[in-house]
């Protein structure tokens, strides 16, 4: 079939939905550029991205007519917003989840029709993306799984929930003993909902496999981050944002399937001493916020300013795939207290006090073998934007150069971020 005969496909679909195609269309327009200026000018790439390359190239195509494949055999689809909703879950009732944060500014505009301009960019393009009609994971979500990890999602939640099915699990704000049973039993709470909206049942043999599909991603994210700590670095740190920004909506199965085959790639490289950088590059953590796709504007700029992004200490980054769910509990009721256990590890800004993530930076620090790190404040998320006073002055005092940025999506600010962002890892090169 011709590119002309997929795309006419595409547009009926995308009709079906009940999209703005005449807007949407803009969308795919620049789309390509700025991908193609970002990651197809990169040298020395290594072959297994082509598969990636491919899923954002066909992005609201492919997996979208999945998606509405599986929902014309019955099944369901759930859109999540955050790390902390168990997918496991979802999975377990024979229904699909799929990531739906907004990372772009085309969907901003749509979100400051309902929000106030000062609420962060995800969250508007997330609002925007779905009012404005102008995604299909939008539109294809069946109902939407929300979560309490901020002031501005709370009150979003209820704007979205005009206009589709909103499911709000309400994640507690410390991390005690009572917190974490208090977050099993919301699990459980989502379970019944899940089950009562699919008309599936959760089974102990489901719930396994489930555990056991999305362990197995996070293995493959694992897999691909430990080949980012050699020193000689077989993939650049761009690459590996979009491979974790996909993993929020492929199929997940697939999605270890190509991971690992790229890894195998990686093995080889780091065999033969392959690198996708020069000896001596800076190697620059990036914590913060999230990077929903396709905002890859940071890792971009310190990419071609002369350093090089070993790891993400982010939702989209380890926190998205450290720690694995126990696969050894055989109950329903072991399995959401594995679930609670292992959700409740992950160290978001939203807690209080909040001493494991500052934990986690420095481990990973190590791990990684950084010369510096960027603190990332997404405008307006006053979580992060607060602890980074603490991120700053632990990072101070372990003696671990930092630099502190806030940003949003647009690129009216990218020559800035660039001279910077240069100062930056010049001072390094000269310490």
């Amino acid at each position: 079939m011709k590119k002309e005969e997929i795309m006419a496909d595409y547009h009926e679909m995308w009709k079906d939905l009940g999209m703005d195609l005449e807007t949407h269309d803009q969308l795919c327009e620049v789309l390509p550029q700025a991908f193609g200026d970002v990651y197809l000018s990169q040298e020395n790439r290594p072959e297994g991205m082509d598969y990636f390359n491919f899923v954002v190239a066909e992005i609201h195509g492919v997996r979208p007519a999945e998606l509405i494949e599986h929902q014309k055999k019955g099944g369901k689809v759930f859109g999540t917003f955050c790390v902390y909703v168990p997918d496991e879950i979802v999975f377990a009732a024979d229904a699909i989840a799929t990531g739906l944060c907004g990372g772009s500014q085309f969907w901003v505009p749509g979100g400051e029709k309902v929000l106030p301009t000062n609420t962060c960019p995800l969250i508007k393009a997330s609002v925007g993306a779905r009012l404005d009609r102008t995604c299909p994971f939008f539109r294809i979500a069946d109902m939407y799984v929300g979560e309490t990890t901020c002031d501005g999602k709370k009150k979003a939640w209820e704007i979205l929930s005009e206009d589709v099915p909103v499911h709000v699990m309400n994640l507690p704000q410390m991390k005690r003993g009572k917190d974490i049973a208090a977050w099993a039993e919301e699990i459980a709470e989502f379970k019944d909902k899940v089950e009562e909206f699919t008309g599936n049942t959760v089974t102990a043999d489901k719930l396994a496999a489930g555990i056991q599909l999305i362990n197995t991603k996070r293995k493959a994210l694992q897999r691909l981050y430990d080949l980012r700590k050699n020193e000689r670095l077989p993939v650049s740190g761009c690459d590996a944002l979009l491979i974790s920004q996909i993993a929020f909506y492929d199929d997940p199965a697939r999605f270890a399937e190509m991971t690992n085959k790229l890894c195998d790639e990686l093995d080889e490289r780091v065999k033969n001493g392959v690198s996708v950088v020069k000896d001596g590059t800076k190697r620059i953590m990036l914590t913060g916020t999230p990077l929903a796709i396709p905002n890859w504007k940071l890792h971009n700029i310190v990419e071609t300013s002369g350093g090089a992004v070993v790891c993400e200490e982010m939702c989209t980054g380890t926190r998205y795939f450290e720690h694995l769910v126990d696969e050894s509990r055989t109950t329903v009721e072991e399995q959401i207290q594995a679930l609670a256990e292992r959700y409740m590890n992950i160290n978001c800004a939203c807690f209080t006090p909040n001493e494991g993530r500052i934990d986690d930076i420095l481990r990973l620090a190590r791990e990684y073998k950084v010369d510096g790190i960027i603190d990332v404040n997404l405008k307006f998320c006053s979580l992060y934007d607060t602890e980074g006073y603490f991120v700053e002055r632990a990072m101070k005092e372990a003696g671990i150069p930092v630099l502190g940025i806030e940003t949003d999506y647009t690129d009216s600010d990218a020559q800035q971020l660039r001279t910077r962002v240069s100062a930056f890892i010049e001072m390094l090169n000269n310490a």
